[in-house]
């Protein structure tokens, strides 16, 4: 039998359950990964707790997760780029990767760089392709100045290193807890709060939001041109300023997770890990998440015990 998260109605936290069902079986052109990591986002609280039905209904019983990475144990029949024993890490369309199996198309997985380490691989592929896609979308340039919202989080400290990697000056809006981190990956940090505008410098250029509670709307009042405005999560802003939302879906690409795999296992990106967590306690996991005030990934490990506890950043 293989474990596996479930929830059978919208719900806050105590909807999830671990389930014992019967491993999923690889199709001809799928691939079985016996999961070592897998991470957990933001969106998927807002999937969970039915704020998304309107754009991505669930149905019930329902699956979690979309990052993992694990070990190949079965490939389908017309499967040849993989062989069983392979480390690979990718995603899951299903919702289905919070668990101790999970079954995916071949061309959702890339082979895991032998200097990543699995937390970091699992926790990768929303968080690395949806900051590769929300950089994209504004087009950063050397010498240009870029602001991020978020900037301390998953998708958010990925864009901050993506767009300095390009050259441009990054301003990253986050806690003050988080400025000597921003320091370090060469952002200049900002608080945010009260008289954010004021505190920010003029001629911004373009901003990606991770965060949303009003930053396209501050964009905007800044003088940003909407084209160069990019949302992940404020969609009815976006809308209604004529700004960009590209994200996950945009970069759900197995080249793009591949590259971000090795920037992340050569060190020119940082991944941070805030937590790890066993997959049997992924209420406490979601619970720590929905505090948005986690720097970088939580992360659930199938390899740890169920009674290990939450393990600190690493």
């Amino acid at each position: 039998m293989s474990r596996a998260v479930r929830f059978d109605q919208y719900g806050d936290v105590d909807v999830l359950r671990i389930e014992d069902v019967e491993p999923p079986r690889p199709a001809a052109d799928q691939v079985l990964v016996e999961v070592v990591a897998a991470g957990i986002n933001p969106g998927e609280i807002s999937i969970r707790t039915g704020l998304l039905h309107d754009r991505w209904p669930a149905t019930f019983p329902s699956g979690e997760g979309s990052d993992f990475a694990g070990r190949v144990i079965e490939v389908g029949g017309s499967v040849t780029e993989f062989a069983v024993g392979d480390e690979v890490l990718g995603w899951s369309d299903w919702r289905s990767s919070h668990a101790d199996h999970v079954v995916v198309p071949a061309d959702h997985l890339t082979r895991k760089p032998l200097a990543l380490d699995w937390i970091r691989a699992g926790g990768l592929f929303v968080a690395g392709v949806t900051a590769y896609a929300a950089v994209r979308a504004v087009q950063p340039t050397a010498g240009e100045t870029v602001v991020v919202s978020g900037a301390a989080g998953g998708v958010g400290s990925l864009a901050v290193q993506l767009a300095r990697n390009l050259g441009a000056d990054v301003i990253g809006i986050a806690s003050e807890t988080n400025a000597t981190w921003l320091r370090s990956v060469g952002a200049t940090p900002v608080a945010y709060g009260d008289d954010l505008a004021k505190r920010l410098p003029a001629g911004i250029d373009a901003v990606i939001d991770t965060y949303g509670n009003g930053y396209v709307d501050l964009a905007v009042d800044l003088g940003v041109d909407p084209s160069r405005i990019n949302t992940i999560i404020d969609y009815p802003a976006a809308a209604k300023a004529g700004a960009k939302t590209e994200g996950s879906s945009a970069g759900s690409d197995a080249e793009i997770l591949a590259f971000m795999a090795e920037e992340i296992a050569w060190g020119r990106v940082v991944l941070p890990i805030a937590a790890v967590y066993p997959l049997d306690a992924v209420r406490e996991a979601y619970t720590e998440l929905a505090a948005r005030h986690t720097r970088g990934k939580i992360v659930l490990s199938t390899e740890l015990p169920a009674n290990a506890g939450r393990r600190p950043a690493a």
